[in-house]
């Protein structure tokens, strides 16, 4: 298996664990901008340790990088931020399985970015297999008061959250890739811890300011939720890492479209840890994204 895609498919996992976690704050104490905040802020020891424990020991120094890698990651960075909200948000419109399989327009969002920024190309039979994966997430927006009309199925806000946070974690990726490739170093672990360390502490400190001025006392509940939220942080950093290396050796299309395995451990997320059962269609829409997934992986 190519390094890039057991990254793609652990970043998936610490992923989906990360979400689980932030579902369950949303619920509780937390806003969906305070378990968003969560998701960086408890990031930060982990990966600025990481990245200057990892630069240390390889004994290298630290890389140049050009005007052109703090635009991409602040574009990167405030577009996942923004994605982020629009999936926690989402849960409390559709279960976790169906909220994620949302988020997973973000594929074809990205070739369509990656293509137009970076001139990032995929095959036209991986772009068939993307397809097929709309046409799941398609079947899947159909909600239970508004029958077959194919136009409502698009225009209701548990839609509009999902297509929204794929489009921004599309931006997020191809900026991303981008940051990393304006790093002056060859390692690719390197270039991404230290991308990844950057763009957190930024985070951070950007949405704490945010949510200072716009709810007031949601940073202290933060801080209070720290026996939960520092493993929003811990999964949040094992699944970044993973992300930002494998943009640095593929496409972030690519990247994405394998990622697309989240739908299955979402899936078991659903039913094994929060009761939620899934219909006939959400099962049939599931399938085909994750055969989807498996033409992507086949048909590059």
């Amino acid at each position: 298996m190519e390094p890039w895609i057991a990254l793609s498919i652990a970043a998936a996992a610490f992923q989906t664990l990360r979400f689980m976690l932030q579902k369950q704050l949303s619920m509780g104490p937390l806003s969906a901008w305070g378990a968003t905040l969560a998701r960086f802020v408890y990031s930060v020891p982990f990966i600025v340790a990481l990245a200057l424990g990892y630069l240390l020991a390889s004994g290298q120094a630290w890389p140049a990088v050009t005007a052109e890698f703090w635009v991409y990651a602040t574009i990167g960075g405030l577009a996942q931020i923004l994605a982020t909200w629009c999936v926690v948000a989402l849960f409390a419109e559709r279960n976790f399985a169906v909220g994620i399989t949302f988020k997973k327009t973000e594929v074809v969002q990205t070739a369509l970015v990656g293509f137009v920024i970076l001139g990032d190309r995929i095959t036209w039979p991986a772009m068939g297999a993307v397809l097929l994966g709309l046409v799941g997430v398609l079947i899947l927006s159909q909600m239970p008061d508004i029958g077959g009309r194919w136009w409502a199925r698009l225009c209701n806000r548990a839609a509009a959250l999902g297509l929204i946070s794929g489009a921004c974690f599309a931006v997020s990726a191809v900026g991303y890739r981008a940051a990393t490739l304006e790093i002056a170093s060859t390692d690719p672990l390197l270039r991404a811890g230290l991308s990844l360390a950057i763009v957190t502490v930024l985070q951070a400190a950007a949405l704490s300011l945010w949510l200072a001025w716009r709810e007031p006392g949601q940073v202290g509940r933060v801080m209070a939720a720290h026996r939960t939220a520092v493993w929003i942080g811990v999964t949040g950093m094992a699944g970044s890492l993973c992300w930002f290396t494998a943009f640095t050796l593929q496409n972030a299309a690519m990247v994405f479209a394998v990622g697309q395995v989240e739908v299955i451990f979402s899936l078991l997320a659903a039913v094994l840890f929060f009761g939620e059962r899934i219909s006939a269609r959400e099962g049939v829409a599931i399938t085909l994204i994750t055969l989807s997934v498996v033409g992507v992986v086949l048909l590059r």
